[in-house]
């Protein structure tokens, strides 16, 4: 398996016969869609799927909502070793909040796969926001604590999940230590049960990073209380702010850099986004609203608008610019086989424990052939 970009003039047929290789391994590999046109600086997967591969080379979570597609799920699950189901809340009284639909079948497909499930818990107000009031409320609180632990365990231990994943947002700076306490407490509760616990932390750069995102997160102390931490690198370019790369790799790195001065690289994920955004132009702050879609819709985009894919170096991310039927100008970033390459790249690099995709509900076959090539 290896990777090519489109040149003008190239097409299935003539890349297949360069490389030796069917031209069906190629629409395969990169879920082209009849009659396979391509796009200039497209990256293409070539080379025959090894099916006698460990599928699961990297060690890998993947999050998903309790509606994704049965068929998503069953074709992504055979290279997860955690399957992250998003997500239960909680109220301020410490009862459960659950998922918008029952998440059986899913552990159930778990089970069949030898994929661990993971109980995400969220701190989602009824807005459907993070609500750093409710975890004020939670963290300050022993006896509302206390509540959810067993009312988690009651549940965790009826459903059959492995795990739990603490995913809180926006920590009052000031919660900071009761967080962290907290999250020991769960860790002892679980650990007493037989469960694992992990915790989500938002891609901080530096001890002292100003910013609700950061503040109330400190990343030695909660490192050395859970089992394994993912980092939350991507979101540079978001929905409402302005056109950039998802998950710069130098961005990425950063964090990286800071977070193995804190944590043990060993229980640490890598936060890998499975995803793009489409801007229109000009970019208004406060006005423009980016269409979020997935990889493979993104090179589709660029096909029926003949649109050429660049690379950028710095960021390590492919985007490209078109006009739509209306002239009105669009940028589009996302993920290739090259941007999740130099990704997986930094977990031998650094010695970090594996990735965690956020999130999966978008079958994009190259975020795992890209395994080989690790």
């Amino acid at each position: 398996m290896e990777i090519y970009v489109v040149r003008p003039g190239d097409s299935v047929d003539r890349i297949a016969q360069e490389f030796s290789v069917p031209a069906e391994s190629i629409i395969w590999n990169n879920q082209l869609v009849f009659p396979y046109p391509l796009a200039v600086g497209q990256a293409l997967l070539v080379g025959e799927y090894d099916e006698t591969a460990d599928p699961r080379r990297i060690d890998a979570g993947g999050y998903a909502y309790t509606y994704i597609s049965n068929w998503v799920l069953q074709q992504t699950i055979p290279f997860l070793n955690r399957l992250f189901i998003f997500s239960y809340g909680f109220t301020l009284e410490g009862a459960l909040v659950y998922p918008p639909k029952d998440e059986s079948w899913m552990i159930g497909l778990c089970q069949e796969n030898g994929t661990m499930p993971v109980l995400t818990l969220t701190p989602f107000g009824s807005d459907g926001r993070f609500n750093n009031n409710l975890i004020h409320q939670l963290v300050t609180n022993d006896a509302v604590s206390s509540q959810l632990l067993d009312n988690l365990v009651s549940i965790m231990q009826q459903k059959g999940y492995g795990g739990i994943d603490i995913d809180f947002e926006y920590i009052l700076a000031e919660d900071r230590d009761a967080f962290t306490a907290f999250v020991e407490k769960t860790v002892e509760r679980m650990h007493e049960n037989g469960f694992v616990v992990s915790v989500a932390l938002a891609p901080k750069t530096s001890a002292d990073q100003k910013g609700l995102l950061y503040e109330g997160k400190d990343y030695g102390a909660l490192g050395n209380a859970a089992d394994e931490v993912l980092l939350m690198t991507y979101e540079w370019g978001y929905k409402h702010g302005p056109p950039m790369a998802v998950a710069p790799l130098n961005m990425v790195r950063r964090v990286v850099d800071y977070a193995v001065t804190e944590i043990d690289p060993a229980k640490i994920n890598l936060g890998v986004p499975n995803y793009g955004y489409d801007w229109s132009l000009p970019f208004v702050r406060g006005e423009t609203e980016a269409r979020t879609i997935g990889n493979v819709e993104a090179v589709q985009i660029a096909i029926q608008n003949g649109a050429e894919i660049r690379f950028d170096d710095v960021a390590r991310s492919p985007y490209f610019e078109y006009l739509d039927e209306s002239g009105t100008g669009h940028v589009v970033w996302f993920e290739d086989a090259r941007s999740i390459r130099d990704k997986y790249a930094l977990l031998p690099e650094y010695g970090l424990k594996g990735i965690g995709v956020w999130q999966i509900m978008r079958w994009f076959r190259g975020m795992w052939l890209t395994e080989q090539l690790a």
